[in-house]
């Protein structure tokens, strides 16, 4: 006859327990992985297939009753790592939401506003095709594949344990959001300077033809200079872009190893 004792139990139950709460947590901000077309239930299943593919070769867990105030711990701790990983990943997009924002202000299509359900707000569509643009980049440069492998690294780097992480490892993670900010702003400089010498010469225009209409020629002029200048950066925004996803999955390991040295 079969029989299971308690202990058994409480480690098949860890087993999944554990590694199901980190990487839930991801998902639940990782960019694509929380993307709103995807609702709670396939976020649920797309965590449960993941855990089941990880749980055989991940390291052992910690030997200790399922129902323990320490269980709840590890667990709170577990996803509150889980959620780290995805926020640092999810500052790649926002910094690029910034660079478009700063774009559209410049073009004067700062009132070409669409309501986007990711932010659950209403964005420039300059953002949203710049936003989209960083998507499919993200995707056809394998980086969901890498979100996935460094997640399953992180167990290797970071085991699960009682042990709480050093939380001056946030600093790294401060330090890192700074640096992937700076880049994308950067990115949006060449169009936003474009701009400027744009403005500048229809402000000289109007001073040598005062007769002019600015009124009538300025936002179109802008708005063509700025849709041009987009065009000839299409092609060197891949390359930016494949850049600072390499610097922020750098960023992520620096951020594991600094939490490990509790």
């Amino acid at each position: 006859m079969l029989t299971v004792t308690s202990a058994q139990l409480d480690a098949w139950i860890l087993a999944f327990m554990f590694p199901l709460a980190r990487i839930l947590g991801m998902i639940a901000t990782a960019p694509i992985f929380n993307n709103v077309a995807l609702n709670a239930r396939a976020r649920l299943m797309c965590g449960l297939a993941i855990t089941l593919a990880l749980a055989p070769v991940l390291p052992p867990m910690p030997a200790i009753p399922a129902g323990s105030w320490q269980a709840g711990f590890i667990l709170i701790q577990e996803t509150m790592l889980g959620i780290l990983m995805g926020f640092s990943i999810r500052i790649i997009f926002a910094a690029i939401d910034i660079a478009g924002e700063l774009i559209s202000m410049q073009m004067g299509l700062s009132f070409a506003i669409l309501y986007d359900p990711q932010t659950a707000g209403q964005t420039p569509v300059i953002t949203n095709f710049i936003a989209l643009i960083t998507t499919l980049v993200f995707l056809a440069s394998n980086g969901h594949l890498l979100t996935i492998s460094l997640l399953a690294e992180s167990y290797n780097l970071l085991p699960v344990s009682a042990t709480p992480f050093a939380v001056d490892s946030l600093k790294t993670l401060v330090a890192s959001a700074t640096v992937l900010f700076s880049f994308g702003l950067l990115m949006s400089m060449p169009i936003i300077a474009a701009l400027l010498i744009a403005n500048i010469g229809l402000g000289v225009l109007t001073r040598v033809a005062p007769t002019l209409n600015l009124f009538a020629i300025g936002f179109v002029v802008t708005i063509l200079a700025g849709l041009f200048i987009l065009l000839l950066a299409l092609p060197y925004m891949g390359t930016a872009l494949e850049r600072l996803f390499e610097l922020c999955f750098l960023n992520l390991g620096h951020f594991l190893h600094a939490a490990r040295a509790a």
